[in-house]
């Protein structure tokens, strides 16, 4: 069973939620997980905000938090994941990165977490940076946001 549900907030642009879906599968897949039940969110700076002060006791801005809500065994996952598109849309500028690559990348980072992945030190964001990177090579995700 591979349930995976896109909500956008409709105060920002339309994504390709299939694409989207199809990102968050290819990364859960690889890892060989069968039964996935995914929540990704796209919202506002503030909702990713609050949320990072209410369960991680941070007050700064943040581009993606990923709550692993249960990992039953090595073969079935569930969680969420809250994108903020607004600073989605910072770092690109600030990466001098595509807006769909961003969020491309967001995407795959969130799902990482879903696994237990952390980037909490200078070696583990190393290797989540190479994974990200092996993952957008894997998608096409200049077709994220759609034409208007």
């Amino acid at each position: 069973m591979k349930n995976i549900h896109v909500f956008i907030n409709p105060k920002y642009e339309k994504l390709n939620e299939g694409l989207c879906i199809t990102i968050v599968k290819k990364v859960l897949t690889h890892y060989n997980f069968k039964s996935i039940d995914v929540n990704l969110i796209f919202t506002s700076d503030i909702y990713v905000s609050d949320l990072k002060k209410e369960f991680f006791s941070k007050n700064q801005w943040t581009d993606v938090i990923a709550f692993p809500i249960n990992i039953k065994n090595e073969k079935s996952v569930e969680g969420e994941i809250y994108i903020s598109m607004p600073t989605a849309k910072e770092n690109a500028k600030r990466f001098k990165q595509s807006y769909s690559k961003e969020l491309a990348r967001l995407i795959i980072h969130g799902s990482l977490h879903l696994l237990g992945i952390e980037d909490d030190t200078v070696e583990k964001k190393g290797k989540m940076s190479k994974l990200e990177e092996y993952f957008l090579k894997e998608i096409s995700w200049k077709e994220l946001i759609e034409k208007k």
